[in-house]
């Protein structure tokens, strides 16, 4: 499993979503429904307790804790953005934020 951020998301978190230099960035498994595709991914401010996955991108540092990269399925994590917009890439398949 390989945590990765294109400089375009890169961009994209520190312009559109304000944060800043040295901050901590969890990708974490959130529930949304009920339907064929119940998990999504979410991402939060948060200080690392159990950090399995680790992109340090320099300004930022975007992680997943143990408890959630059972999600990925041992697949690598690619966050990227197009505008405004997060779009998290697992392996071959686009989940949009």
């Amino acid at each position: 499993m390989e945590l990765a951020v294109t400089a375009a998301a890169l961009h994209c978190f520190r312009q559109e979503w304000a944060f800043e230099d040295g901050e901590h960035i969890r990708i974490f498994v959130r529930y949304v429904s009920g339907g064929k595709e119940p998990f999504a991914l979410g991402i939060s401010r948060d200080t690392p307790q159990e950090a399995e996955l680790v992109a340090p991108t320099g300004p930022l540092t975007f992680y997943m804790e143990a408890k959630d990269v059972w999600f990925l399925e041992g697949q690598p994590l690619l966050i990227d953005c197009e505008g405004e917009d997060i779009i998290f890439r697992i392996g071959d398949r686009r989940r949009d934020f």
